[in-house]
């Protein structure tokens, strides 16, 4: 198996395992969403530290990374806490669909925080993901869909500055795993106050889904990682898109969820324009090897 077909094979399973991620968050029944979020992270932090304490590597950073580190862990805590609240409340697939529209705000804030210009090509696509997005959300306070559909969109827009972060972080040298261990900790601390304000007791089945969630996600980070150590991200990127074949299906069969028609418009929107996205940056990248 060559290196390219490695970093695909792990994609995949990341977005299996994201998808997955979503369901577990779903079955775990009307807790609120910043409590399946600190236990979400909990399991996630539990890794990191395991990893960091393996590797010998340490509980270190650049003090001049500092404010990095805590918008990333900022945003990618809004991120969560809205994706799973879209999550409970929408169609599992337009959940997820409006989550992957963060590679698209990765380049916008690439652009206000990194100083990356926005080509014209990445300019057309990111329109067409917004209109595409558009069909899922439904602009109308008559939808009741409309604000859960509108926060999923707020938390692809979090997930995109967030990943931009990362981006910056990895660029002044620091370690993917004390990315992950800071902003774990960092969600977990800020779940405290709202879970003590508003605790919702959790029955043993919830607390198995959530566990079952945090191990989904750790899974899909852990390969989403190794997949971009294989290969490059404008090689293997446009495969995290399977993510909303897995989650149609898995909504079908575990909720009986039929996504409607505009959805499947709005799905059809971004997932082109995430493949001309991928084909352009590949051209780019034939040009510059």
């Amino acid at each position: 198996m060559t290196q390219k077909q490695k970093g695909v094979f792990f994609i995949i399973v990341s977005a299996f395992c994201f998808a997955w991620m979503n369901a577990f968050v779903k079955l775990s029944g009307d807790l609120p969403s910043i409590e399946k979020s600190f236990f979400r992270n909990l399991v996630a932090l539990i890794f990191a530290f395991i990893l960091i304490c393996k590797s010998g590597d340490g509980f270190h950073f650049k003090k001049e990374n500092l404010s990095w580190f805590i918008l990333r862990s900022a945003a990618g805590t809004l991120g969560i806490f809205c994706n799973f609240y879209a999550v409970d409340h929408l169609v599992l697939s337009d959940a997820s669909t409006l989550n992957k529209l963060s590679p698209f705000f990765v380049i916008v804030f690439s652009f206000l925080l990194l100083k990356e210009r926005i080509k014209i090509p990445q300019a057309v696509c990111l329109i067409a993901a917004f209109i595409g997005s558009m069909f899922i959300v439904k602009p109308s306070f008559a939808n009741a869909s409309f604000m859960p559909a509108l926060i999923g969109f707020m938390g692809g827009l979090f997930a995109g500055a967030a990943y931009t972060c990362v981006r910056k972080l990895g660029l002044n040298g620091e370690k993917g795993t004390f990315i992950v261990f800071f902003f774990s900790t960092f969600s977990c601390i800020s779940c405290i106050p709202f879970i003590i304000a508003d605790f919702h007791p959790i029955s043993l089945s919830q607390l198995g889904f959530l566990i079952m969630a945090g191990l989904a996600a750790s899974g899909g980070q852990f390969a989403i990682t190794k997949a971009y150590t294989c290969a490059p991200g404008r090689e293997v990127s446009i495969y995290d898109y399977t993510q909303i074949i897995f989650t149609t299906v898995i909504g079908f069969f575990l909720f009986g969820q039929v996504p409607d028609g505009l959805s499947f418009v709005g799905y059809i929107v971004i997932v082109v324009a995430a493949v001309s996205m991928f084909l352009y940056n590949n051209g780019q990248g034939e040009k510059t090897d």
